[in-house]
């Protein structure tokens, strides 16, 4: 790279190629411990709407809801329309957005593994309190301690696999964590078919079941070794060179312990990465760090997940079939997520953000015609429409799975250099769950506010991300992180906004 760049990966392109390495046994089970870690995340994300709408647990906490749900004359959008309910959910979001913004500098300051402790030993005890729950406050203390379990396990988990995986297997480890969590949600619909059926406990089976994957991912914490890249950020680069070599198993490593050594002093020198990152020279940077998140959530998947059980019994479903229906779409949003990592370094960033976005739209605008014209306050909708809405909804999920889904978190964590990439990671995770907490608090409300329009809704709002998608994001596919300054810079609309010395 000519000229004297400052752009901070120069020196680590030219090395890349001379990385040694293969896939060891410490990699292997890093990715079990993150698995673990994404299926935690999944399992709470699909575990509160099917629990929502369980008639034990909603006369036990929440007997106006059951009442209403009760009612055959009452709105069908707005039967589960309460505020307490909604925090239910929606608090594990709030406190998971506090703990991001703590665990930053706790990863930095103590390494990955502490982080990733912090984050099982809180997941087993919001599970131990939500099984246990007696009142409203000790549930939703439940589910505080598991968004900071959320909180701090999003923050270290990717940053300790992208660290421990080898340069030629980071993407695909990365998105691996997104399979764990569509997986996890899978799961989570799977055991509510089955624990609805358990009378009156089956709910607290459901939410107790969180302390099997929680206690693996506290164990697995224990026994993993420390990333090297964390070892040499806090002064121990002796030993950081032994695991590097040990992981790599290889003695070859030069060339990426240096690239190590370096990029730690460059970190260590910068003294406010959020101050940083609001410099003009990094606005692309943080306008993707705000808009994908935030677009990620206002594609609708999250209310669709949260809230399927919930919304399937709204359209005249029955409670098994809803659980059922709701167990299909977790288990497509499964499966979809394979596409992505099968295609996104041949096709491209852009292209699957765009084609999902399309088809997303055009699902939604379906959904809402039917129920516009088919479904009404006293009404059910036929058997052949409601499986015509369970199909649609699923390839509504299949789009975002092979598109919003993992590539909401893969594109920002991918355009940060060096020296702001904490504070962009953390920026990136603190929006997602501000704006999970804000549509999971409001969903219910504006079902019953917008009624078959709440499709309509998301869907102006995923016109609006595919049309920013293709005019400000440029494809970032086959370009190296040291190399994404000079994305930017010829870029039409960037090249204006960023400053003329920026490289």
């Amino acid at each position: 790279m000519a000229g004297g760049s400052l752009t901070t990966g120069a020196v680590a392109k030219e090395r890349a190629e001379l990385y040694k390495g293969r896939v060891t046994p410490y990699v292997i089970v890093a990715c079990i411990v993150a698995a673990t870690g994404g299926s935690l995340f999944g399992y709470d994300i699909g575990i509160s709407g099917g629990v929502t709408s369980m008639d034990d647990f909603l006369e036990e906490f929440f007997p106006a809801v059951y009442r209403q749900k009760k009612h055959a004359h009452e709105n069908n959008y707005c039967k589960y329309d309460n505020q307490g309910l909604a925090a239910f959910t929606s608090s594990l979001y709030i406190a998971g957005l506090v703990a991001s913004l703590i665990a930053s500098p706790i990863t930095r300051k103590y390494g990955r593994r502490a982080s990733i402790i912090g984050g099982g030993i809180s997941f087993l005890i919001g599970s131990t309190l939500n099984a246990s729950a007696v009142n409203l406050a000790m549930l939703i203390l439940g589910r505080v301690m598991l968004g900071i379990g959320i909180g701090f396990g999003n923050q270290a988990i990717p940053l300790y696999l992208s660290e421990m995986a080898p340069t030629h297997l980071r993407g695909g480890m990365n998105m691996m964590f997104q399979v764990a969590t569509t997986f996890g949600i899978f799961t989570a619909n799977m055991v509510n078919y089955g624990t609805q059926k358990i009378k009156p406990w089956g709910w607290r089976l459901s939410l107790g079941l969180a302390a099997i994957p929680a206690l693996l991912m506290t164990i697995g914490g224990i026994f993993l070794p420390e990333t090297p890249n964390s070892l040499i950020e806090r002064g121990s680069n002796e030993r950081g060179r032994k695991l590097l070599e040990k992981i790599r198993g290889t003695s070859e490593v030069d060339a990426e312990f240096q690239d190590m050594v370096e990029a730690s002093e460059l970190a260590n020198s910068i003294k406010d990465p959020f101050r940083n990152i609001f410099k003009r020279r990094y606005r692309p940077e943080l306008v993707m760090a705000i808009v994908m998140p935030t677009s990620q959530i206002l594609t609708g998947i999250n209310s669709i997940l949260f809230y399927a059980p919930v919304l399937f019994q709204s359209m005249g479903f029955g409670g098994d079939a809803s659980l059922y229906s709701s167990a299909l779409t977790g288990g497509v949003l499964a499966c979809s997520t394979f596409i992505s990592i099968a295609t996104v370094d041949k096709l491209g960033r852009r292209v699957l953000l765009i084609s999902g976005g399309i088809q997303m739209i055009t699902c939604q605008i379906i959904v809402a015609i039917i129920l516009g014209v088919k479904f009404g306050d006293n009404q059910e909708l036929s058997k052949s429409y409601s499986i015509l809405v369970v199909v649609v909804v699923c390839l509504f999920v299949v789009a975002f799975g092979w598109s919003w889904g993992p590539l909401g978190w893969t594109v920002p964590s991918e355009i940060f250099p060096l020296e702001i990439r904490s504070a962009g990671q953390s920026i990136t995770v603190a929006v997602n769950l501000l704006f999970t907490f804000i549509i999971a608090q409001a969903f219910l409300a504006l079902l019953c506010a917008f009624k078959f329009g709440i499709f309509l809704f998301f869907a102006g709002w995923i016109s609006l991300m595919t049309i920013f998608v293709f005019l400000f994001l440029p494809e970032t596919k086959g370009i190296p992180i040291e190399e994404m300054a000079f994305m930017w810079k010829k870029h039409w609309f960037w090249k204006l906004i960023l400053p003329e010395n920026t490289l």
